[in-house]
């Protein structure tokens, strides 16, 4: 069973989430939330699997809490509700440690497919929209200091593992690609993000892009 508790300004659409979510066998909703804090402190409680957390609500917003929870043990999986396609702060929110996002006028089907691949520990690429929206801003807002990204520590096939995960492609699309087997995919892709300390996919083209290996607009 998959534990979600979302949080949304809007009680419509916080009650409408939280009403979807609950007609799937797979899924339980723990718990629901008005503000960054409350999500924090719901999640505490319930100790979710996903959250799904809106960007924009008054006092802690969705970026801030966000960060605070994947810094918690539990480090639930933060999946990000906005309404709009290129939303700045879904960067932030990324760069938060959010696993990815899904506009607000998802479909029903979409939504349950987005917190089950969530759940399962992938990150949600799979919308052009993502790919545009990290390219588009990746090299607008880098984060202060940042720590370096080590590609110096991949190997080459590492290297161009990386390059296509930041195009967006699957396991099974970069298994073609290579012509190699997706289990040879998958222990690439498990290195690659153990040597540069990130968590999971969305983080690893967030680095591509900041690191200038990938260029918005771009395809190696």
């Amino acid at each position: 069973m998959i534990r979600v508790v979302v949080a949304d300004d809007h009680e419509v659409v916080r009650g409408g989430f939280a009403g979807l979510l609950a007609t799937q066998p797979d899924i339980s909703v723990v718990g629901t939330a008005a503000d960054g804090a409350t999500a924090v402190e719901v999640c505490g409680r319930t100790r979710p699997d996903v959250v799904l957390m809106d960007i924009r609500m008054p006092g802690v917003d969705g970026i801030e809490a966000t960060r605070r929870l994947t810094a918690t043990a539990a480090r639930p999986r933060v999946l990000i509700l906005t309404t709009f396609d290129l939303d700045e702060y879904v960067y932030d929110a990324i760069r938060a440690g959010a696993s990815g996002f899904l506009l607000k006028d998802v479909r029903a089907e979409a939504l349950f497919d987005a917190v089950r691949v969530i759940a399962a520990g992938e990150a949600l690429l799979a919308p052009t929209v993502t790919r545009r929206l990290i390219a588009q801003f990746a090299l607008q807002h880098r984060p202060q200091a940042p720590a370096p990204v080590a590609l110096s520590a991949l190997t080459p096939r590492e290297t161009q593992v990386l390059r296509l995960v930041a195009e967006g492609l699957s396991n099974p699309e970069i298994a073609a690609r290579l012509v190699v087997s997706e289990e040879t995919v998958k222990t690439h892709v498990s290195r690659m993000l153990t040597k540069l300390g990130l968590r999971d996919r969305t983080q690893a083209v967030v680095a591509a892009y900041e690191t200038g290996l990938v260029v918005p607009g771009a395809r190696g």
